[in-house]
């Protein structure tokens, strides 16, 4: 049945909507360029990683944007199951967990427990704050997604900038807040046993690098 007039429909009659799909069309859009703007990488940014000098700097359009303080495996390097140590090589962010969560949340299998513990809490070491889960690119970091490597957040800040890991790269929450805030999923993560001097443009020896203010920014 239908209306004319711009009368009342009755009860139970069908409603009409233009056959053209202009309601439908600007939804559509809207939809469209927001999977997009979710699926797309992030190609700006580069995370490097020195387990030589346990430092991490953080690349905009390949400047050095930031450079933070890190601890990575106690065990060493390496990626084969079950070795808890630390993967190098060309390795990329899979996925980023712990969106608004207050520094010092407790996760367990990525899932906050509801626990926040305190820094340097005794005898506390659980992942905190947030995650962003790294896959591998080579053969040499293969395992990295499946053996769960995170760069995360960790309580035991007095350990930040010495081997102290089980293979996972650890930093202070605030740090991994301000890191995780800029990059984005698909940034590629590099993770070297050398100075970051040798990969990062900009940086002319450890020693500049380490007279940084840790996790300031790099003006």
């Amino acid at each position: 049945m239908k209306i004319e007039n711009g009368g009342a429909r009755p009860p139970g009659a069908p409603s009409y909507l233009p056959t053209d799909g202009s309601v439908i069309r600007p939804y559509l859009l809207l939809l469209i360029f927001f999977l997009a703007s979710c699926a797309a990488p992030d190609t700006r940014h580069r995370v490097v990683i020195s387990t030589h000098e346990q430092r991490l700097a953080l690349l905009d359009r390949g400047n050095l944007m930031a450079n933070y303080p890190i601890s990575t495996s106690k065990f060493g390097l390496g990626d084969w199951p079950g070795s808890s140590r630390t993967p190098l090589g060309e390795l990329e962010v899979a996925d980023k967990i712990g969106d608004r969560a207050p520094p010092g949340t407790v996760f367990k299998d990525r899932r906050r427990t509801g626990e926040v513990v305190a820094i340097d809490s005794p005898g506390r070491d659980p992942i905190v704050t947030r995650i962003l889960w790294l896959r591998g690119r080579e053969s040499q970091n293969a395992n990295a997604y499946a053996r769960m490597i995170y760069i995360h957040g960790t309580p035991e800040e007095r350990n930040i900038g010495l081997p102290a890991s089980y293979g996972c790269v650890r930093m202070r929450s605030s740090d991994i807040i301000n890191l995780y805030e800029i990059v984005g999923r698909g940034a590629k993560v590099t993770i070297v046993d050398a100075p970051l001097a040798a990969v990062v443009p900009g940086l002319t020896s450890g020693t500049q690098l380490v007279a940084t203010d840790p996790g300031t920014a790099v003006r």
